[in-house]
């Protein structure tokens, strides 16, 4: 993923609420799995980490990536926003990086 296009899926991020919330259990296969589907209904979510989990929001960030196969877009805060393109239900057109045509 280019910089233009992580730039351009965080500035669709900052208008969105956040569609999940892990708290206390931290990842759970439940959560992951909502997450997988999630990205692929709406390919760009916002995930909201609670106070009371304990764990490492960027640990968190990088193992829910790794484990639905998506992209992190950013970790601002205590929230996390992944991008996953769809396969049936193509919606966010990525910008493309002209320089690196051939």
């Amino acid at each position: 993923m280019t910089t233009k296009q992580r730039a351009y899926l965080k500035s669709l991020a900052m208008t969105m609420e956040p569609i999940y919330q892990i708290g206390k259990s931290a990842l759970t296969p439940e959560i992951t799995e909502g997450v997988a589907e999630a990205l692929e209904a709406r390919e760009l979510i916002k995930i909201n980490v609670l106070k009371n989990c304990m764990e490492d929001i960027n640990v968190i960030a990088h193992t829910l990536a790794e484990r639905t196969r998506s992209e992190l877009v950013q970790v601002i805060g205590r929230k996390i926003v992944l991008y996953k393109e769809s396969k049936d239900k193509k919606k966010i057109v990525l910008p493309v990086d002209k320089s690196k045509k051939a």
